[in-house]
C-alpha cells in the first residue's frame, strides 16, 4: 500500500509504478525494480516478491535483510510463486542453511542467521558451488553475515524494514560489488 493513497488506488498506482521504474532501469541483465516501496501488510510484500521473481532471468543474487519477523521469508515466497513454486512449501531455513527448489528457475533460499560473520558463512553454505549454477537464482537472508564476500554477477540488495503490526519498508538496490564495502 502506498503512504496517503486509498487502498482501491493503491494496486493501479503500485503496477504502474513497477513498470515505469521497469522501462528506467538501468541493470543490463536483469529488469528487477529499484526503489521504495512501503508494504502494509503481509500479502503485499508477498506480491512485491512474486513482481521481483517474475523478473528474474537466472543468475541473480538477492541479498536479503531485515530484523526478524520482517517478512523476509514471506518475500521469498512471493520469488517462489513467481517461479512456478508452491509457497507453502517455502520455509525459512535458518537450520538447514540451504533449500533448493526446482521450478522455472532454482531457487536456493539461503539463511545465514545462525553463521558467523565473513568467509566462514559463504563457505558453510558451500555459497562457491552454488554460484555455478547460471539457472539458478540465490536468495540469501541475513546476508550481512557475509561481510567483504565477493559475489559475481548481478545481485541486489533488498532491505525489510520494520516488525509486529507496523508497515514494512522495502528498498530494492542493485549492489555495487566493491571489496571495500560492506553487503549489507
Amino acid at each position: 500500500m502506498l503512504i496517503g493513497v486509498h487502498p482501491r488506488e493503491s494496486a493501479a498506482i503500485f503496477s504502474l509504478c513497477m513498470t515505469l521504474q521497469r522501462r528506467d532501469s538501468s541493470a543490463a541483465q536483469s529488469q528487477i525494480p529499484t526503489g521504495e516501496w512501503i508494504s502494509q501488510e503481509a500479502n503485499e510484500t508477498f506480491s512485491l516478491g512474486q513482481h521481483v521473481g517474475a523478473l528474474l532471468i537466472g543468475g541473480e543474487i538477492l541479498l536479503l535483510s531485515g530484523p526478524l519477523g520482517a517478512g523476509k521469508t514471506v518475500f521469498v515466497k512471493g520469488i517462489a510463486a513467481a517461479l512456478g513454486l508452491d509457497p507453502a512449501e517455502v520455509t525459512s531455513p535458518t537450520f538447514t542453511l540451504v533449500n533448493p527448489y526446482s521450478g522455472r528457475l532454482t531457487l536456493y533460499h539461503i539463511d545465514l542467521y545462525r553463521l558467523d560473520e565473513g568467509a566462514s558463512a559463504a563457505h558453510a553454505v558451500d555459497l562457491d558451488e552454488l554460484l555455478l549454477d547460471e539457472r539458478a537464482v540465490l536468495v540469501i537472508e541475513w546476508a550481512e553475515r557475509l561481510g567483504r564476500y565477493p559475489l559475481p554477477g548481478s545481485v541486489w540488495r533488498i532491505v525489510i524494514s520494520g516488525d509486529g503490526d507496523y508497515p514494512r519498508s522495502i528498498s530494492i538496490r542493485p549492489y555495487e560489488n566493491d571489496r571495500q564495502q560492506e553487503i549489507i
